[in-house]
């Protein structure tokens, strides 16, 4: 099992594109073996944190190549959020 936080910013003005691109992109987890464990929201309305565990990094691999996702993600352009993905741990 491997555990990810991934820092989700979204464009200024496209908050609401944004956060229904995570609405939808997030609900693809299961078919790549992943279940988000939590998902937080900055009390600015720019950022989202996420904490997701995959059963194997095949299935996060597999999910960051979904067809469906990178379709949803070019079709955004611009108002496609940015994502820093850090691999953790407990410690």
């Amino acid at each position: 099992m491997v555990t990810f936080v991934a820092i989700v910013e979204f464009p200024v003005g496209a908050e609401a594109v944004g956060q229904r691109y995570e609405d939808t992109v997030l609900a693809l987890l299961g078919r790549h073996g992943g279940h988000l464990e939590r998902r937080l929201r900055g009390t600015d309305g720019q950022n989202e944190v996420h904490v997701i565990r995959f059963d194997a990094r095949a299935g996060y691999e597999s999910f960051l190549v979904d067809p469906e996702r990178t379709a949803l993600r070019s079709t955004l352009g611009e108002s496609a959020p940015t994502t820093r993905v850090i691999e953790v741990h407990e410690g």
